[in-house]
């Protein structure tokens, strides 16, 4: 399934009879749906053992059943949507999506909840297939900024879901959060439906059921030993076995790809230069935007009197990370200018240089709440630039047919990098912890670590060809 690499900006096929801003509108609609579901429980989590009357250890997995199932379910629903239509998938997602908030709405004990979220999470999918009809739809002048709109939904999701979903929560039952995520999931499949042409399928070649479950149980074993480590131990029976069991199939299953004949993932054209360059820059993006989203809702929420927080609500710290979500969003358009004027390299290094900066000001920045809204906010602008760069970096480097799993694997690289941030903080800021709480030396420790991810991201995307995309 190799093949010539295309230019980013050439639609594949003939405009789509709805105007561009619908289409824009539409796709960024439901990768915004999609996106929420990383937070909309937050607010929930120190209530869900009493909530759902389980244990805090099993009322975990809410959380870590949608990581799980997000990353798994990128690079799968990227492929299926090359091979059986894209908008189809995209709809597929959505009512996906829906029925997962369905169950958690109606779920009164653990396991149906992480049933729902695992459901929730398969609706993922909808960003890095959005990202590819827009490829196929839009006209040449439009598709760099939509693009980058789609993808910052990513970031913009999460940040507006913390506020949204503790005031939702305050002052409503919760069963309504998920009530609202399956009327909002049923919405966008229906505008999908309806306003969205379907997009040109790959050469007839049949789907690598093999290479999809093989890869689900090796990203499964990688990432639940990452995201549960801490917990179980880093040298522990449980976390060993799972990371041995990954270190035996994942490159079994890069053997097996390389032989069969129509692969879940072309490793050859992953391993193009611009696109591996891409996908590890992207690795380590991950972990230094996931910093932001793990570190400041815990520093402004931890009270006053411990001399390490300041002391906001739930609903006080989610709306002052929330610039961080609105800057990546009106930064997308000047993103996509500095695209056309100097090359898709460029912004990724100009984005990742200012994650950089922004994680290095945290360090010293953090003494006050109007500190944290600017240190974020400048996060949130390196983020938006950088995640508008790599979908054109990427398209601008692989066959036609295989756009939407190759940005699906991209968004998957982007998943390994936050949840290995997840992991490493976490274990951070509990080893650092006073008896109070987390410490301020571990929040810088944490931020210090963010910025030299950003730092090594930027280091690897210097190396990318001048003149991609």
């Amino acid at each position: 399934m190799t093949g010539q690499a295309v230019d980013v900006h050439r639609p594949s096929t003939p405009l789509a009879t709805r105007s561009p801003t619908t289409v824009v509108a539409v796709l960024a609609s439901g990768g915004l749906a999609a996106s929420l579901m990383q937070t909309i429980v937050i607010p929930l989590v120190p209530e869900f053992p009493r909530l759902l009357r389980a244990s805090p250890v099993d009322t975990s997995w809410v959380i870590t059943a949608t990581l799980l199932a997000a990353a798994v379910i990128t690079p799968v629903s990227g492929r299926l949507g090359d091979l059986y239509g894209k908008r189809r998938m995209l709809v597929v997602s959505l009512v996906t999506l829906a029925a997962g908030s369905v169950i958690s709405a109606l779920a009164e004990s653990v396991w149906p909840m992480v049933a729902g979220r695992v459901l929730q999470g398969c609706a993922m999918g909808v960003v890095p297939l959005g990202i590819s009809i827009m490829r196929d739809q839009l006209p040449p002048s439009r598709v760099g900024a939509a693009m980058g709109l789609m993808s910052a939904t990513l970031g913009v999701g999460g940040a507006i879901g913390l506020p949204l979903s503790a005031v939702v929560a305050q002052h409503t039952h919760w069963h309504v959060l998920f009530w609202g995520s399956a009327v909002l999931g049923l919405v966008c499949a229906t505008l999908v439906r309806t306003l969205i042409p379907e997009s040109p399928r790959a050469p007839r070649a049949r789907f690598d059921l093999l290479g999809a479950v093989w890869l689900s149980v090796g990203l499964t074993a990688l990432l639940l030993a990452t995201i549960k480590g801490g917990g179980w131990g880093w040298t522990g029976v449980p976390t060993l076995a799972l990371f041995g069991t990954a270190a035996v199939l994942l490159p079994l299953w890069a053997r097996y790809q390389l032989r069969t004949t129509d692969p879940l993932v072309d490793l050859r054209v992953s391993a193009r230069r611009p696109v591996l360059l891409t996908n590890l820059s992207g690795v380590l993006i991950g972990f230094a935007m996931y910093a932001s989203s793990l570190l400041f809702p815990q520093l402004l929420q931890a009270p006053v009197e411990t001399g390490q927080g300041l002391g906001l609500s739930m609903v006080g710290a989610g709306l002052a990370v929330a610039p961080l979500g609105v800057v990546m969003m009106l930064l997308s358009p000047f993103s996509a200018r500095i695209s056309d004027r100097f090359g898709a390299r460029t912004t990724l290094l100009v984005g990742v240089a200012v994650i950089a900066v922004g994680n290095g000001m945290a360090v010293v920045l953090t003494s006050a709440v109007w500190q944290v809204v600017v240190a974020s906010a400048i996060i949130g602008g390196g983020i938006g630039i950088a995640f508008s760069a790599m979908p054109a970096l990427i398209m601008g480097s692989v066959p036609l047919g295989e756009t939407a799993s190759a940005n699906g694997v991209n968004t998957l690289m982007r998943s390994i990098g936050t949840s290995t941030a997840s992991a490493v903080l976490a274990t951070v800021l509990a080893n650092t912890a006073t008896a109070t709480g987390p410490s301020r030396f571990g929040f810088h420790v944490c931020f210090i670590a963010a910025a030299g991810a950003a730092l090594l991201g930027l280091a690897v995307a210097a190396f990318i060809p001048k003149g991609t995309a």
